[in-house]
């Protein structure tokens, strides 16, 4: 097993490095390729505090609600962990886990799957998509959903479960 942050030769060769056993830096790392464009994900508090924020409604597990501010150019995942909704995130936003799964109002969904390139959910999170808990037609990955003006009164709904394949179980705290 290589120690934390370094990559394999299969995901260096995936995302473009030349050798592996790269350690990638802390605050960027290769996110998800979209046809020859690479994505870079950033880590932290995202846009930062001064951002214009919009209200979005989480429907929990246990039909409670819970309103917060979102902030416009955040993920659903990182507005959930900042406001401290119970979504999961097990591999911290990169795409490689369905813990984060969502449940989206049919207009939300075709609302942002309309502004996607091609008008269609990425392989890799269709993929995810396939091992989610409680898979719905509106099922998205809430770290693959960035915040919009547009999402203002959003209803967002959390399955009943999550499947963490962690062998360990991590339930990583937000940063």
């Amino acid at each position: 097993m290589l120690p934390r942050g370094v990559i394999s030769a299969a995901k260096a060769a995936r995302f473009g490095f030349k050798r592996p056993g790269i350690k990638l830096s802390p605050v960027f790392a290769p996110r998800t390729t979209l046809g020859n464009k690479k994505q870079i994900r950033w880590h932290g508090d995202g846009p930062g505090t001064d951002a214009p924020t919009v209200q979005l409604t989480f429907i929990n597990p246990d039909e409670s609600e819970t309103r917060i501010s979102a902030r416009v150019g955040e993920t659903l995942l990182q507005s959930a962990h900042r406001n401290g909704v119970e979504m999961e995130g097990a591999c911290e936003g990169v795409c490689a886990c369905s813990t984060c799964h969502v449940i989206l109002e049919q207009e939300l969904y075709d609302d942002l799957l309309d502004k996607m390139e091609d008008e269609a959910l990425s392989e890799d999170e269709e993929d995810m998509l396939d091992m989610a808990f409680g898979l719905e037609q509106t099922s998205r990955l809430g770290c693959q959903i960035k915040v919009t003006d547009g999402m203002d009164g959003a209803v967002i709904s959390l399955p009943k479960a999550t499947r963490n394949f962690y062998v360990d179980g991590h339930k990583p705290t937000p940063h």
